[in-house]
């Protein structure tokens, strides 16, 4: 299976020129926070069966898209004394241990390639805790339910005491995770990285004051399920107005119709005669709704007119419609404000 990493999306797009001591503590800090913080390897000096399962996933998925059979060397060979006589043993590194090596190992090609791969290992492995959680909260309910009709005896909690510790150390383990995710991100801004980790993915981010105020709660919303679609446009759009890819913004203007189209269907608003956006605008805008005020339907239709469908219809003889970088960015910071202010209102 085919996995995106953060090397593969931004191959062409030079993000260090040189590796330094920066560099070198941000791998080291960020492989910390997850073994140490996310799946330490050994708890109570036993070996973790989660943590063995989560390491030699992530050294199996990560050798396989670089192309490799392994990340590092997997065995080593030691002395030992037995008999009075000295004997060459041989011994399997832990994966944890592994991976360590490869990333801290030291730099023989291209720095900007080096560091890409490293922060690759980063990327999935904040993946695959994140929907670790994400299966959690998912499948909560049944787990519950189990437990509940497992857990009969007498002087036993109440089903609501048993379902609210459940909650609990769910929500534990949510909480934890967010403030790994939270270190990460300011770890990037300390060692002056232009990156950010959301829901899944590290991607560049342009502008502080817009990742503080607008991206890092524009993520954090879109990551329920229902905004599935809103989240994977997004990112494309991002992935290509940094890879210097064709019309991002109007993958920003479907992020945002996504929304629309959402809150419509969830509202009950959706009649099933609507042709486009503007009419899903207008279940919004509608007297009977009033989700928006006309002055908003006509900003968002006028959105459209002019970012999404120039983009969304083959141009014919005319020319190629293009946006500038900087309509670009606008765009794509303008879809975001509008589908975080319409969630919250949703």
């Amino acid at each position: 299976m085919l996995i995106d990493i953060f090397a593969r999306r931004y191959e062409n797009q030079t993000i260090r020129d040189s590796f330094e001591q920066r560099d070198s503590r941000l791998l080291i800090q960020a492989f910390r926070i997850l073994s140490e913080d996310m799946y330490p390897y050994y708890v109570n000096g036993k070996e973790d069966s989660s943590a063995v399962a989560f390491w030699t996933g992530l050294h199996k998925d990560m050798s396989r898209e670089l192309g490799a059979t392994e990340l590092s060397r997997l065995w080593f060979t030691y002395s030992a004394k037995w008999k009075e006589q000295v004997h060459a043993q041989n011994r399997k590194y832990t994966m944890v241990t592994v991976c360590e090596n490869w990333l801290t190992e030291t730099i023989s090609g291209s720095p900007d390639e080096h560091i890409k791969e490293r922060l690759s290992l980063i990327e999935l492995g904040f993946r695959r805790r994140e929907n670790f959680i994400n299966s959690i909260s998912l499948s909560l309910s049944t787990d519950v339910e189990e437990l509940l009709d497992s857990l009969t005896y007498p002087g036993a909690p109440t089903a609501e005491e048993r379902k609210q510790k459940a909650l609990k150390r769910r929500e534990a383990k949510a909480a934890a995770y967010r403030a790994s995710v939270d270190e990460l991100n300011a770890r990037f801004r300390q060692a002056d990285y232009p990156l950010n980790y959301h829901n899944g993915y590290i991607q560049i981010s342009t502008d502080d004051l817009v990742q503080q105020q607008i991206e890092t709660p524009f993520w954090a919303l879109v990551s329920d399920p229902i905004w599935e679609n809103v989240d994977l446009d997004m990112k494309e759009a991002l992935d290509r107005r940094d890879s210097n890819g064709r019309d991002p913004a109007f993958y920003a203007a479907r992020a945002l119709e996504s929304t629309i189209k959402i809150i419509s269907e969830r509202k009950g608003w959706t009649n099933g005669g609507e042709k486009g956006a503007h009419s899903y605008i207008d279940n919004l805008a509608s007297k009977k709704n009033g989700f928006i005020s006309n002055w908003e339907s006509q900003a968002l239709k006028e959105f459209f007119t002019h970012v999404r469908n120039p983009f969304g219809h083959g141009p014919g003889s005319s020319k190629m419609p293009r946006l500038s970088q900087s309509q670009t960015e606008w765009a794509i910071e303008i879809g975001m404000s509008w589908i975080k202010n319409l969630i919250r209102r949703f």
